[in-house]
């Protein structure tokens, strides 16, 4: 049976050599009009969408492969493949719909539909169908013909064209948003010299009530990413006591849990004064009357909590430059990032689902419960900081905290050093293992009775070993809490 390929490209580099090779496998091609017209010109005769479906372009050029017949042979499989003419190589690329700078324009003609949905389809039936989407893949498939690429390169070429689409439609998203009312303009990025935009989906730090309607300044990205750092850091304690986590650079200052969120909030104040001026800060209860008045005490950017006492509103209001952030409990199931070329996707690091119970004792003697309560504690602090990450803490609250080293030892030292004397009967988590004795011994060294960390170091043996001798509780999670 004679195979058929659809070529609707709008970048036309290489698709005259191309579509030669393809006919002279025996390959009846099909193409858009635009196309056809450069091929036609070419001396390739190949035949138009419209002659296939029996319907010309509608829509003023809108509609040109969407039909039945079309997608119909792009994503039969099986038996469904005999009983029609099937479509075996889809080559397309899209319209050139940049979003890159953010100068508000939006074109919606250049806004690819057809093309999304043909790459789309071809790349879901990777197993019986080949999705080329660029100019330098065609070499591969001309080398290949008349059998055709394995299925393993066309699962490849498919995953290529599902991030293709994603990233278009991300800068379409991020077009719209520019004069949308989900979005705002910051003032600046990371730096003054960079242009940003925040995007809401509705739930979480972008989509937060902003309650500071005295307040002349928007919130800047900085801050944006402050709070949501400082969100996540008391969510990770549940919903029992108070915690407050004050935020400086994406790294906490300081966490604690008491009674009250007054109290939490000296004892986390307690682990860094110095460091907290200016920073951010989340609460997971009501910011009430008393807690606001020992806010306006300090110089702070944004304070984030679920909700604010009418009196605790009057109070903080009184301070013109800090902003108010009223935040609905939500849950996000995936984070990620931008890197050159892609986009990073991967389930968010949780830590509320762990049990202490499912800790193994592997050095020293079984802990109090008090003890084990401030190890859950530091256990639940240590995800939310830069890694490598230590965290010392005791009377659940954080004492020292050494973030974003690139050795464990340093992070440990820098955590002893921020502690200080009050390290003496605390405890210490680790996020990820200690790959020599060192980190640990500084932590002993310094006074800390007990240690939790994942473990999974070729060297575990050694670093239990020293605990032992060191007379140091230490228990392995089995889980690891990196935070780049």
């Amino acid at each position: 049976m004679k195979r058929r390929a659809l070529i609707s490209v709008t970048d036309k580099s290489g698709i005259v050599d191309l579509a030669r090779a393809l006919m002279q496998a025996n390959f009846e091609v099909i193409a858009t009009s635009g196309t056809v017209k450069d091929l036609r010109s070419a001396g390739i005769e190949v035949r138009e969408v419209s002659e296939i479906t029996g319907i010309g372009e509608l829509a003023g050029g809108r509609v040109k492969t969407l039909h039945p017949e079309i997608f119909a042979g792009i994503l039969a499989t099986g038996k469904e493949r005999e009983q029609l003419t099937p479509i075996d190589v889809v080559v397309v690329n899209l319209y050139d719909f940049s979003a890159s700078s953010l100068d508000g324009g939006l074109d919606v003609e250049k806004i690819d539909v057809g093309g999304v949905a043909l790459m789309r389809a071809a790349a879901k039936n990777f197993e019986e169908v080949t999705l080329l989407t660029s100019s330098s893949q065609y070499q591969d498939l001309i080398e290949s013909l008349p059998t055709g690429l394995d299925e393993g390169r066309r699962r490849e070429l498919a995953g290529i064209g599902f991030a293709i689409t994603a990233q278009y439609d991300l800068s379409i998203a991020h077009s719209f948003a520019s004069s949308g009312s989900g979005s705002a303009r910051l003032r600046y990025g990371e730096n003054p010299h960079q242009s940003a935009l925040i995007l809401s989906d509705g739930s979480g730090i972008a989509g937060a009530r902003n309650l500071s309607h005295r307040n002349s300044k928007s919130l800047s990205y900085n801050n944006y990413l402050d709070a949501d750092a400082a969100w996540r850091a008391v969510a990770d304690h549940g919903d029992g006591e108070a915690v407050i986590a004050i935020i400086k650079h994406s790294n906490p200052c300081g966490i604690a849990k008491a009674a009250s969120p007054r109290a939490a909030f000296r004892k986390a104040l307690e682990c860094d004064p110095v460091s907290s001026y200016g920073g951010v800060i989340a609460s997971n209860r009501e910011v009430d009357v008393d807690l606001a008045k020992d806010l306006t005490e300090i110089f702070l950017e944004v304070i984030v909590a679920p909700r604010f006492s009418d009196d605790a509103l009057a109070e903080l209001q009184k301070r013109e430059n800090l902003r108010i952030l009223e935040v609905a409990q939500s849950h996000h199931s995936t984070t990620g990032a931008f890197i050159s070329g892609g986009i990073l996707i991967q389930e968010r690091d949780e830590i509320l689902s762990e049990s202490s119970d499912d800790w193994d004792l592997v050095a020293g003697e079984a802990v109090s419960e008090s003890v084990m309560a401030d190890l859950r504690f530091a256990w639940q602090s240590v995800r939310s900081v830069k890694s490598n990450a230590i965290v010392i803490a005791k009377d659940q609250a954080t004492i020292g905290i050494g973030m974003g080293q690139v050795s464990r030892v340093d992070a440990a030292r820098l955590a002893v050093i921020r502690g200080g004397d009050r390290v003496k009967g605390a405890v210490a988590a680790s996020d990820a293992f200690f790959p020599f004795a060192d980190g640990a011994m500084e932590l002993a060294n310094a006074g800390v009775v007990a240690i939790v960390q994942p473990g999974g170091s070729k060297r575990d043996n050694e670093v239990i070993e020293a605990m032992s001798m060191a007379g140091i509780s230490m228990y392995l999670t089995h889980r690891r809490h990196f935070s780049h």
